[in-house]
């Protein structure tokens, strides 16, 4: 018997490591060898499961039949490229390995090795495995991104066709040295059509956004012939809840879409409630385990208990102000990091996703343009949803927003930032007058998928360079994805170093894109210019992110410059022991982000409705950033 697979995705901070990780001790509770692996750059397994992990399969202490494993993007890539590398070295002089050494050196090597890596657990066989198991759970990276690594195996195989028809060489090795991989990758692909073997569980939770970026996944999987669904519907406000307001409104909201889910997404469901602290520790996902046993496809009934103003006219209280204060940094010291001054201000919303960048950077945005600053507000992440918050559609070119003067916003579109990406590069070269075999090869490196993401930065460079706006704020994706994107100039100076070998006059174009890129790393890393605002909730999961985060961007000169702690509960809020415990959880944890980061923390209110719309992004921001003269 194969084992069974299952697949966990989802938009970010859904809950979806939380229930994957549930899942899996559900699983070994139940007598089967489980296996979980996460292939999130930004993994956090082991703080669910609170013991060390990483690029190995562990076994769980404290859980018999369960082994766990954190799939590392850099070791995946040194022992990628190890067995490409080694078969050459055996028969090719060094001169040529360095060749193909320097051509491994990119941003696509990464994706591939890790994707590599993943693809070991779907095509070995049972008998040659070192260890064998029953059920092999995938807790995947934030949906965008997942949907583009089930792409990679038709993706990497038209890739390897093309330049087995031209040079021989791809951005990840020699075609020679990767036929096997080829092979394995397509069994990898029918493994996932398999639904008697595969089946891809979509955790969401009751609100617009979340169904909409599930429905997207569920479209996209589908045209890859995928179809095997489920869905856990998370977070669900329980009855110990409603007795206060907030809460109170929220389930009303929810119940809303609970029935939007019902009729638009017609899969098996689960439905959970919110917990009254954090799902990490054995004891607590036991608790869980048992009770996605028991869950069932029901909601309280709130249509005669509840009664609020889901128009939210009194969102935002002076009580909830002081409150807000009472936490935040000087409203002066906030200012600092998001106004122009003598220079142009670049702001750069990141974080875990579901922690509330887009809602962060467009409530600045707006608030910024309403100041009278010329302001653009920009993002490349692949499921963006500016105009999900904004309430008007945002295109790939930068347009007016109505009803806010000053205000611009772009959803730059990858596919077709690529597109323009290739077309620039190789009519640039033909005008050098490059020889048509450079060109060939040129094209060949750009036919492949990872050229999206060097076209979307690309793109922000345009922007971040261009004179006339005062504050661009850039919503970033979430915090494995941009620190892979701020790398990308680096790396993809190695790629451009290696088209020397092919054609020498390539130094001129060459340098002057190394000179473009360095000059948008240099504004990133000049506080006086640009602030890294790190967007989270007060938990341990996004706080530990961040803090990995902001370690890796000190690797290249860079400091957070803000720290904005989101779905914070207003202490007036607190009337129930059920809420009364999710504060204080948050209360510990809003002095740890003080104690972890040197910068100014901002805090927004948990409120009692999503936030949609240009009005209540007018509302938040002068509740957030407006003085409010009875408080001085």
């Amino acid at each position: 018997m194969s084992s069974r697979y299952i697949f966990f995705s989802g938009k970010g901070g859904v809950g979806k490591t939380s229930m994957a990780c549930a899942t899996a001790v559900q699983h070994a509770l139940q007598g089967r060898r489980t296996l979980i692996v996460t292939t999130d750059p930004a993994s956090n397994l082991a703080d669910v499961f609170e013991q060390p992990i990483g690029h190995h399969i562990t076994p769980i202490a404290a859980i018999d039949s369960l082994w766990a494993m954190e799939i590392d993007p850099d070791q995946a890539t040194e022992e990628y490229k190890a067995r490409t590398l080694d078969p050459i070295r055996a028969i090719f002089p060094p001169q040529m390995v360095a060749v193909v050494e320097e051509q491994m050196s990119g941003p696509c090597t990464s994706e591939i090795a890790a994707f590599d890596r993943f693809t070991d657990f779907l095509v070995v066989n049972r008998a040659s495995q070192p260890e064998s198991f029953d059920v092999i759970i995938f807790d995947t990276a934030p949906t965008g991104h997942t949907i583009r690594l089930l792409e990679l195996p038709a993706e990497w195989t038209r890739s390897i066709e093309l330049a087995e028809r031209g040079s021989g060489q791809t951005c990840i090795g020699p075609t020679a040295t990767i036929q096997a991989a080829k092979v394995k990758y397509e069994q990898a692909l029918a493994t996932l059509r398999n639904a008697q073997q595969t089946e891809f569980v979509f955790v969401l939770q009751p609100e617009a956004i979340s169904i909409r970026e599930t429905q997207r996944a569920i479209t996209e999987l589908q045209r890859l012939e995928m179809h095997n669904f489920r869905l856990i519907v998370n977070g669900i406000i329980p009855p110990a809840a409603l007795e206060t307001p907030l809460f109170a409104a929220r389930a009303k909201m929810q119940q809303h879409y609970l029935a939007t889910i019902a009729s638009a997404l017609p899969y098996p469901n689960q439905r959970m409630t919110l917990f009254d602290g954090e799902i990490k520790g054995w004891q607590r996902l036991k608790q869980v385990a048992h009770a996605l046993e028991d869950a069932t496809a029901t909601a309280p009934d709130l249509t005669s208990t509840v009664s609020v103003d889901l128009l939210g006219r009194n969102r935002f209280t002076r009580k909830g102000a002081t409150s807000r204060r009472s936490w935040s940094a000087p409203l002066s010291a906030i200012l600092a990091q998001i106004k122009p001054n003598s220079h142009r201000r670049t702001i750069f919303f990141a974080g875990k996703g579901g922690v509330g960048k887009t809602v962060a950077s467009c409530v600045t945005a707006v608030w910024l343009a309403r100041q009278g600053y010329k302001t653009l507000l920009l993002t490349t992440d692949p499921a963006a949803h500016l105009g999900d918050v904004l309430g008007v559609a945002v295109g790939d070119a930068p347009r007016q927003i109505a009803g806010v003067d000053h205000l611009w916003a772009a959803n730059i579109d990858p596919k077709r930032a690529a597109d323009q990406y290739k077309v620039r590069i190789l009519d640039d070269a033909r005008r050098r007058g490059r020889p048509e075999g450079a060109i060939q090869v040129m094209a060949e490196e750009l036919d492949s998928p990872c050229t999206e993401e060097m076209a979307a930065f690309d793109r922000f460079i345009d922007y971040a360079v261009q004179d006339g706006w005062d504050a661009v704020v850039f919503d970033t994706a979430p915090t494995g994805h941009t620190l892979r994107l701020l790398e990308l100039p680096v790396e993809w100076s190695k790629q451009i170093d290696v088209k020397v070998f092919a054609s020498a006059d390539a130094s001129a174009a060459d340098g002057y894109a190394k000179a473009r890129f360095g000059q948008v790393i240099e504004m990133m890393r000049d506080p006086a210019q640009s602030t890294f605002a790190f967007v989270l909730y007060p938990e341990t999961t996004p706080i530990v992110e961040a803090y990995r985060a902001a370690q890796e961007l000190a690797t290249v000169g860079i400091q957070p410059g803000l720290m904005v702690a989101n779905f914070v509960i207003p202490e007036e809020a607190t009337t129930t022991p059920f809420v009364q415990a999710r504060r204080a959880m948050q209360e510990h944890y809003l002095a740890e982000i003080g104690e972890r980061f040197a910068a100014p923390q901002l805090t927004i209110p948990l409120l009692p409705q999503e936030v949609k719309g240009l009005e209540m992004l007018i509302e938040l921001g002068e509740q957030l950033f407006q003085p409010m003269p009875e408080l001085t």
